[in-house]
């Protein structure tokens, strides 16, 4: 399959209109220049934390075009105009850092609403969360590091347990994936643990529980490979989402400060190198593993496709999802969906002050890569003067 499948740029931005495609360009470009991410960033957060009102500005530039809205009934018009097109949509309700019993259990109400919601539409195979969107970072954090909880720790402790159970098994009932977020090294542990717990109990026919491998870290296929070992001895499948990782430079600055080992790869290479070994270890053991791969890398979805072409996988498997981030990498997305793969947007939504962290991580990515950002913007440059012509 020749590599110029990415290279279709009227198919790629065939849902944008000439004004979405401008504002496109005007915000890639932005993030292209470092410093004014940084004073943008700050700027924003603190307009934000003083009530200042940016909420409109944020909404008509930034928010609109990284997120499908404010509610679930925002997004149905971008699902469906999505699907259309040969597009499945994740919705992921992008709200962070809550702190409190009240907001994860609401956190909790709205992934079982959204799940319940997926099942009717076949637009949305698939629902996801945050492991921290259903109960406190300390917590995760306390559990991972093996300490000894409080009283009112092993409470909090047990309503996280009883969190994931009840939303794992919706996910089973109304036979909906759910993919599980990866978050920083240092919570991650206990979120692994739970998840195993998950799998072991849902997954015994099919993967219906998916934990995420982030594939910065050098540890994840010795990892993987563990994880299926263990499901071959208990039989079950496994689900995994693999990305390449969110908190790169939290992750490096942590383990400097603190005067241990980065758990994160040496370079960009050997990331890219991991990720690729994790996918195609994936494939090998297609039979037990099935995989939704979140990722903008266009050599990785290459590789993946060619996999599939060669080892006769059909190319709509459905244990086979590629993804990618509304807003982003829409020459990957429709381009790989109109050649017959199963390819779903991650499309975060929720109210505009509680969906910036999740913006703000978005902008600073994009920054720390600089090849994506200049890739978007030569293929919305390679569109304008399509469509000019």
């Amino acid at each position: 399959m020749a590599s110029s499948i990415f290279e279709n740029t009227e198919r790629a931005f065939c849902l944008k209109s000439d004004s979405e495609l401008e504002r496109a360009y005007f915000l890639f470009k932005m993030i292209s220049k470092e410093p004014l991410v940084r004073i943008g960033t700050a700027m924003t957060k603190f307009a934000i934390n003083a009530s200042l009102p940016v909420e409109g500005l944020i909404r008509s530039t930034v928010f609109d075009h990284f997120c499908g809205g404010v509610n679930e009934d925002d997004c149905l018009l971008v699902v469906d105009r999505l699907f259309e097109a040969g597009v499945s949509s994740v919705l992921d309700y992008s709200v962070e850092g809550k702190e409190d019993e009240a907001q994860f259990d609401a956190c909790l109400d709205k992934v079982m609403e959204l799940t319940d919601f997926a099942e009717e539409k076949a637009a949305m195979p698939i629902s996801v969360f945050k492991p921290t969107g259903f109960g406190r970072f300390a917590i995760w954090q306390k559990v991972s590091e093996g300490a000894i909880l409080t009283d009112h720790e092993k409470v909090e402790w047990d309503a996280i347990v009883d969190r994931f159970d009840r939303i794992c098994k919706k996910a089973y009932d109304t036979n909906v994936a759910v993919l599980i977020d990866g978050e920083e090294s240092w919570m991650q542990d206990a979120a692994d643990a739970l998840v195993l717990q998950m799998m072991a109990k849902y997954n015994k026919e099919k993967a219906i529980v998916y934990n995420t491998l982030q594939c910065y870290r050098w540890d994840r296929l010795a990892y993987l490979k563990e994880m299926h070992l263990q499901s071959k001895i208990q039989g079950f499948k496994i689900g995994v989402k693999i990305v390449r990782g969110a908190y790169m430079e939290k992750e490096n600055e942590r383990a400097e400060k603190m005067g241990y080992a980065t758990p994160i790869c040496p370079s960009k290479k050997a990331t890219d190198d991991n990720f690729d070994s994790v996918l195609q270890y994936i494939f090998e053991n297609l039979e037990d593993i099935s995989v939704f791969l979140g990722t903008h890398n266009e050599a990785s979805c290459q590789l993946a496709m060619d996999i599939m072409k060669n080892h006769g996988i059909t190319y709509n498997d459905d244990r086979v999802w590629f993804g990618q981030l509304y807003g982003m990498s829409d020459h990957i997305s429709f381009n790989i969906a109109a050649a017959g793969f199963n390819v779903a947007k991650y499309i975060p939504f929720g109210p505009v002050k509680d969906v910036m962290p999740y913006l703000i991580r978005r902008a600073e990515e994009n920054t720390s890569v600089a090849g994506q950002t200049n890739r978007e913007l030569e293929l919305l440059k390679k569109e304008r003067k399509r469509r000019k012509l």
